[in-house]
This record gives C-alpha cells, sequence and structure tokens, in this order.
C-alpha cells in the first residue's frame, strides 16, 4: 500500500498539518481531526468522513499541479495518455518511466520534468474543463460568448470556477462545500490584464446568492 506525505500546507492563521496517507495500522487504524484551537490532529476517537471513512488508506490521489490534478480516475488518465501506462502498452508517451498510479507526487517532485506540473495542468484543463459540456452549460459556447461580449460576462467566470474546483458550473456543487467568487474573480482579471487584455473598470463580484440562478452584482474596482 501506498504511503505518502504532501511537502507543503495550506496557508492560513492556523493551517492543519499537511496532507499524508498509508496503510491505517500505520497509525493505528485512523486518523481523528484536526483540533483549530490547539493547532494539533486530536486522535481521541475515530471520526467518520461523508463516506464513512475513518482512515487515510489509498487516499494518496490529492491536488498536485497547476490546477490541481486530484482523483484516482484522473492521475489513472494522465497515466494511460502520458504515463508509463501508455509506454507500456507501446503508445507515444511524454514520461514512459514515471507511474502516476504508483507515484502521484512525481507531478511536483520529479526533478527530471521540472514542467510536469504545468503540463498535468493542461492535460487536466483539456480533458475536464475545455471538454465540459451539460444542458445548462457548455464551456467552449460559453468561452466564445464571453470573448464576443467584451469580457463582460462574470457568471462565466463563475462557471469555470465552478467547474475547475468542485467539477460542476453552478458551485457550491454540494452540501457544505465553499466557494470564495469574490477571490477568484480578482484573480481572473489580474490574469486578463497580464495578457494585456481590457477589462471594464466595474464588474459584478461573482458571488452567487444562495438558492439563486442570478450572480449578485456589487460595484467593485477591478
Amino acid at each position: 500500500s501506498i504511503a505518502l506525505g504532501s511537502a507543503g500546507r495550506d496557508q492560513g492563521e492556523k493551517p492543519p498539518m499537511p496532507f499524508y496517507c498509508g496503510p491505517a495500522q500505520s497509525y493505528g487504524g485512523f486518523t481523528g481531526h484536526w483540533d483549530y484551537i490547539s493547532e494539533t490532529e486530536n486522535r481521541d476517537r475515530p471520526i467518520e468522513n461523508k463516506l464513512g471513512r475513518q482512515d487515510v488508506e489509498g487516499c494518496c490521489w490529492w491536488g498536485r499541479g497547476a490546477i490541481h490534478t486530484r482523483g484516482p480516475c484522473a492521475y489513472g488518465k494522465l497515466n494511460y495518455y502520458l504515463g508509463k501506462r501508455a509506454a507500456d502498452e507501446g503508445r507515444p508517451s511524454m514520461y514512459p518511466e514515471i507511474d502516476f498510479c504508483i507515484d502521484p507526487s512525481a507531478i511536483c517532485s520529479n526533478d527530471k520534468y521540472p514542467d510536469l506540473k504545468w503540463i498535468a495542468g493542461m492535460f487536466r484543463w483539456i480533458t475536464e474543463i475545455q471538454s465540459y459540456e451539460t444542458e445548462e452549460f457548455r464551456y467552449m459556447d460559453g468561452l466564445k460568448g464571453f470573448v464576443d461580449g467584451g469580457l463582460n460576462d462574470w457568471g462565466f467566470m463563475h462557471a469555470v470556477a465552478g467547474i475547475v474546483t468542485q467539477g460542476c458550473h453552478s458551485p457550491p456543487c454540494m452540501e457544505g462545500a465553499e466557494f470564495n467568487g469574490v477571490e477568484r474573480k480578482a484573480i481572473f482579471v489580474k490574469t486578463l490584464k497580464l495578457f494585456g487584455l481590457v477589462v471594464n473598470d466595474k464588474a459584478a463580484t461573482g458571488r452567487r446568492l444562495e438558492g439563486e440562478n442570478e450572480i449578485a452584482e456589487e460595484d467593485v474596482i477591478v
């Protein structure tokens, strides 16, 4: 069974310890929870997550790379097209010696391929975001409308940010999920300006009201 630890940790005043995973018996069968007051992992008793799990065995595929490749399916797809499995099956492979299923941390830690974190991000963008299509939202149509409309449709930004972070175009996508639309909009606008694009001085914040389909429009300087 794989045992891995994250090299980094979340930002904030009192961030929890870095991610880790491994056989349940190596840490007593359960992980407990993070206590933000004492800034320690509280392991007095097992606490289940929403799926009923009390451990992190086999949970090594957390987000890595430019736009966070995450989950066993995403790593398996990366391995199938760009990694060792492609090479093993006689298909062209950019990283023939890397098995992303066994070594997911290679995305960020492989010294031979320092650009891998960006390639993995582009791969996810092409396979999951750019190709996103439902009855309510189609990425390519939304992108065309955003550009043709003069970069004013902040609902498009909101939808794309939701797809990237939570897998749907109408975040929050699950009960209890958090989505900071204001912060993500600011990053989006900054990126557009870095590309030399002209952005209106005022635009919607991109915060979606709970239970509403409309974007709350608040005048903010961007």
